[in-house]
């Protein structure tokens, strides 16, 4: 009988509800925060949809009288050739980089050797390194490998300035891969390399993903090398072209704002397929595995 009547005291409490309230209002501060956040997308579109001459600053925020394409057609027409020039520059460095930080990463954190640690700090220090500071010996530098002036010139830069921050990601992720996993492929008789691509290789992918979004998205959003490196205004970033869109007496608004629709759009479709792989992979790489 004693046993009976002390059950219920031991129960647990039934879940307290949560406050409405609370919940209408953290739901109205998100539509009010996506609405901010996507004005100047809607500002962009709608203006960019419209004719010239229906541009003006009182009717920013009307939607377009028809459907004509507005300024897409010509900034489509302008950008066609910097936009592939982008994607010849960014996908390469992207690559590259990913795959220099992936072994980097690996050895640091895996196969430590005596200074590994120094060697990991100075490749870090690279991230602080403004890119005003070292345009003149870079410049030297690609014009003595022959590459200054030339797409490929840039892709040696943007490669070499992704290194610090991949190797970073991926050593962070790798040093969270359990060490007896290492060892096992060790004593099957896998050497550096065979443990790199049976064991690491397929625990990677998110980060992959991170350092790819990462990196496609620095490179693509970059202006101060593509400017100073290539000389050929068809093979420059698209951002450069952007930048050159602007008369010197009068802008053709429309044409500027479906132009900068275009220029973000591959970022944002990025964004949107891998955006959840993205948080995922700095999850894994935060968490011991």
């Amino acid at each position: 009988m004693a046993s009976t009547a002390l059950r219920p005291s031991l129960q647990a409490p039934p879940p307290r509800k949560k406050s409405r309230l609370g919940h209408y209002v953290v739901m109205a501060l998100l539509i009010l925060a996506t609405l901010f956040f996507l004005a100047p997308v809607y500002v962009m579109v709608v203006n960019g949809l419209k004719d010239k001459s229906y541009m003006t600053l009182g009717d920013m925020w009307k939607l377009p009288l028809y459907l004509n394409g507005g300024g897409f057609p010509l900034a489509w027409e302008t950008l066609d050739q910097n936009l592939l020039a982008s994607f010849r520059i960014v996908i390469p460095a992207t690559i590259l980089s990913a795959v220099i930080g992936a072994v980097n990463g690996y050895l640091l954190s895996k196969w430590k050797f005596k200074g590994s640690d120094v060697v990991f700090t100075l490749i870090l220090f690279g991230m602080f390194i403004p890119y005003q500071a070292i345009l003149i010996p870079m410049i030297q530098t690609m014009d003595f490998l022959n590459l200054y002036g030339r797409w490929q010139g840039l892709v040696l830069v943007h490669v070499i300035y992704g290194i610090p921050i991949t190797s970073l990601i991926f050593r962070n992720y790798f040093a969270n891969v359990p060490n007896e996993l290492v060892e096992a492929a060790r004593i099957d008789g896998a050497g550096l390399v065979g443990v790199f691509r049976q064991i690491m290789l397929p625990l990677a992918a998110p980060a992959f993903v991170v350092v790819g979004i990462f990196q496609f998205t620095n490179i693509w959003n970059d202006f101060l090398f593509g400017v100073t490196v290539v000389f050929d205004p068809k093979q420059q970033p698209v951002t450069v072209a952007l930048n050159n869109l602007n008369g010197t007496n009068s802008v053709d608004w429309t044409v500027v704002m479906a132009a900068a629709v275009l220029a973000a759009l591959p970022t944002a479709v990025v964004y949107i397929l891998l955006g959840r792989f993205f948080i995922r992979g700095l999850l894994a790489g935060s968490m011991k595995g």
